[in-house]
């Protein structure tokens, strides 16, 4: 399936809410009710679409402090990588984790309520994760950008 301006219109209206009607949708993007609901199906079943969440403000939940936590590990064989990342995904605390290039393994984000908070994670959490010969975390401070989907692939419709 390529994509047309319409498609990607439609999916930059659904990044910007989701929860938008198909009615809605389809005045914005210049299609009937039905078209839209039929292209915005393809997009689904062609795999643009993966789902559809709700975007949590987790410091209403008590957890206003990002943690990024550089992991370096013992050994990169494939065994230590496939235990590594089957330990981490049960970690609660863990809400993104990225397998690196250069001399971090991983970089994990950690959502925590307080520095006290990210200790007990430290050690309850990290510190029990297999094949780990480092750890380095750092604390954002502030966010300055948080898009699910970079403005670049929709071109001219986002300027």
């Amino acid at each position: 399936m390529s994509l047309d301006r319409k498609d990607i219109a439609i999916l930059a209206e659904l990044t910007d809410n989701a929860r938008a009607s198909h009615t809605e949708l389809a005045n914005r993007v210049g299609l009937s009710s039905t078209a839209l609901a039929r292209r915005q199906k393809a997009l689904e079943d062609n795999g643009y679409i993966r789902g559809y969440q709700a975007s949590l403000d987790l410091s209403h939940f008590g957890l206003g402090t990002t943690v990024l936590v550089r992991i370096a590990l013992e050994s990169q064989s494939d065994e230590a990588l496939k235990k590594f990342e089957a330990e981490v995904t049960k970690c609660p605390s863990v809400v993104r984790c990225f397998l690196m290039s250069g001399t971090d393994d991983y970089i994990l984000i950690v959502m925590a309520r307080d520095i006290e908070d990210f200790e007990r994670i430290h050690r309850t959490e990290l510190s029990r994760l297999p094949r780990v010969a480092r750890v380095q975390s750092s604390f954002a401070l502030r966010e300055i950008v948080n898009r699910a989907v970079p403005n670049v692939i929709f071109g001219d419709l986002r300027r």
